[in-house]
Order: structure tokens, then sequence, then C-alpha cells
């Protein structure tokens, strides 16, 4: 080979060389390869230094990755103090979230939790109670749970919430006030329930909480977490009334079935119910059914269709009344339930399926609400009884 390189680059075969130890391979010496290449000089070394600096580059990165590996070797749990965790770890958090609570094991209630905020306003002498959620209602299925709340001096007064669909963690994030004189806090109980919505039967408690409002210091703002109670032993269901809603967008057309009515007390002469319409807290339309003399489970099946156009279904609140004509051909009105968009709970529930499943009937039970408290709620001022004539 070298001899064959020679002849290429001009020199003669008796030309001076190295000779090659005997037995061994002769090898081209480098700068006579560099000679021999077809390449400028520059060309060969800008190469050469290229592959020098990729080789350096390359030892580098693999150092660099031996040490972050041995960096990130992981620490024993003594180390970190992760060995004595469990059992002496405090929170120092305000109020724990949901996810803290529910990850839990001991914090697990049988009946479920609810978060509530409490405010007094000592100027309007009320307390404004914020209903926010509730978590792990009933193991074991989903339920409609919708709430209830009461204060123990205010009888008659009630706040029902929206019925939430198949869930146990509810979010209500309702707010409702009832007046307290601030002489009547040490012994007002603030009173919470929560219910199985049923459309067509009784509905079921699913817990309870008792809250007495003079072991709460009220002078901030309050928000905690309450576990729930069993449900105390429910008093039967006053009275009730079952009646249908169809409302027709197209023709404005709102059907409302009166169906029958239950539990009403007994001794009743000849009980009826009267339908009434108001538009912006006015009244405006009514009808009635006929009486059904001795009876305290009435049936009616009657239907009363309204007209009301689609711009004011808004503005619009129903309102059903049982009356009882009693011996003296004197009404006396028994209980109401009010329904629209400015109602509550149940009703406002009712109100807005019948809206949204536009022309179909939807069917609910509704319980009586006092009358004064209802009356109080649409805003509407008691009619002043004129004194009956002497006779003779």
């Amino acid at each position: 080979w070298l001899t064959i390189q020679g002849r290429k680059m001009g020199h003669s075969p008796d030309s001076p060389s190295v000779s090659a130890p005997a037995g061994t391979t002769a090898l081209p010496l480098i700068p006579h390869r560099i000679a021999g290449t077809p390449w400028p000089n520059w060309a060969v070394t800008a190469g050469a230094f290229a592959s020098g600096v990729l080789l350096i580059s390359g030892l580098l990165c693999a150092v660099c990755c031996c040490c972050r590996c041995h960096r990130k070797k992981p620490r024993d749990k003594e180390a970190v103090g992760l060995g004595s965790a469990q059992g002496t770890t405090t929170t120092h958090l305000v109020q724990p979230d949901v996810e803290s609570l529910q990850s839990s094991p001991a914090a697990a209630q049988q009946w479920g939790r609810l978060q509530l905020s409490l405010e007094y306003d000592f100027g309007r002498q009320e307390i404004r109670v914020g209903l926010r959620q509730a978590a792990d209602l009933r193991p074991g299925g989903t339920v409609d749970p919708y709430a209830r709340l009461r204060v123990s001096t205010q009888a008659g007064h009630r706040h029902e919430t929206k019925v939430h669909r198949g869930t146990l963690c509810p979010v209500f994030d309702e707010t409702c006030c009832f007046h307290v004189p601030q002489a009547e806090l040490p012994r007002a109980t603030l009173q919470v329930q929560l219910f199985h919505f049923r459309r067509f039967s009784g509905h079921e408690p699913l817990g309870e909480l008792r809250l007495p409002l003079g072991t709460v210091d009220l002078q901030h703002v309050l928000e905690h977490w309450y576990p729930l109670g069993p449900p105390a032993a429910t008093e039967p269901e006053q009275v009730g009334e079952l009646c249908s809603l169809r409302y027709v967008p197209g023709s404005g057309r709102l059907t409302v079935v009166v169906l029958e009515a239950r539990g009403l007390r007994p001794g009743l002469a000849e009980p009826y119910v009267k339908v009434q319409l108001m538009l912006n807290q006015r009244k405006w339309k009514k009808r009635k059914t006929v009486g059904k003399k001795g009876t305290a489970a009435p049936y009616f099946n009657e239907a009363f269709t309204f007209l009301v156009p689609f711009s004011q279904v808004q503005n619009v609140d129903l309102v059903l009344t049982i009356w009882d004509r009693g011996p003296q051909l004197r009404a006396e009105a028994v209980g109401k339930v009010h329904l629209g968009a400015r109602a509550s709970g149940q009703p406002l529930q009712h109100w807005a399926d019948m809206l949204a499943h536009a022309r179909q009937p939807v069917v609910q039970w509704h319980p009586l609400r006092p009358v004064m408290e209802v009356d109080q709620a649409l805003a509407l001022q008691p009619r002043l009884r004129l004194p009956l004539p002497r006779l003779g």
C-alpha cells in the first residue's frame, strides 16, 4: 500500500522510507494521509477541531448526569421527619377544607356534616344564617336533598332551600334571616333538617342539626363544619295539597289542576280551594273549586287556565288557599301554598320544573304554610274586616 501511495504522490519506489518491523503490517504516516486527501488543509483542521469539541461536550454531559443521579437519591424517612408524622401533626387552619375532612376516616360521620356561617346584626336584631354545603349525607346511594331551617323562638317562620338532584354532597349557598331579639338569643336554638325529596310521598329525613345560639359567640362572623345527628321523631306533616302545573309558552296558557288535599284537621264543614294569580304583587285573577262537605281529605280534580304572556311569567305569583265554610257562612283560611319565581324551597322547584318541561304537566305535593307567613312573603296588606250589621 505504501508503494502505491508513493507512486501517486510522485515518489520513486526506491525513495527512502521508514520500514516496518518484521512480522508487522506497515501503516501510513499521518502527514502522508493529510497530504493524500483531496480536501484543503484548513477543512481538515476545522473538522478535527469540531470533533474534539463534540467529544469534550459528551464527556461533560455524562459527568453532569452522574452527579444529578447521585443528588436525587431518596432520603431516609427519618431524615425528613416522616416517620413521626402520624398522630402528632396538628392543623392550624381556621376552617378545614372539604377534601381534608373527607380523607380522614375519623371525620366521617354516620349522618354527614353541614357547613354553616352565622352572623348577628345587632342593629336589626336578626341573625343571618348562611347554609353553605353538606357532605357524606348517607352512604349507599344518591338522594335528592334539601334543607329546612327554623329558629325555636320564631314559630311559623322557616326557610327551605331548593332541591339538589342525585348527590350526597349538595352545595346550597343560600342565606336566610330570622328576627331574634338579643334578649332571646340565650334560649333560641337553630334547627336545620335535611330531607330526601319525594314528589308523590312523604319526604325522608336524612339528618338534623340543633345549635343553641346561646353557646355561640356571635360577635364575629363564624363559619364551621358541624356534624349532623340522627333526625328527631318527626311530627306528622301538617296539611298538604297536590296540584299540577302546565305552561305553554307559545300560547301563554298556564293550567293549574287542583287534585286533592290531605291531612286537614278534622271538623271542617266544607273545604274548598281558591286559586289566585298575582302580577307584580297585585291581585290579578282568581278561581275557586267547589266545596267538599265533611271530609279531611277532599278530592277536587279541577283545572283552571290563565292567560299569562311569556314576558310576564317571571312576575307572576300563584297562591293556592284552602278555605272552609263555617256554620255561620263565614269562610276561614286554613293554609296557603305560594308558587312562582319569588317563592322558595319546593314551590320554587316546582315552578322551575314547569318552565323547564314546557307543555308537560308537572305534579307535586306541597305542605300548607301559615296564612300570615305567606302574606308577609308576598308583601300583601291584610284586608280590613268590616263589622257585620246588627239585625233588629
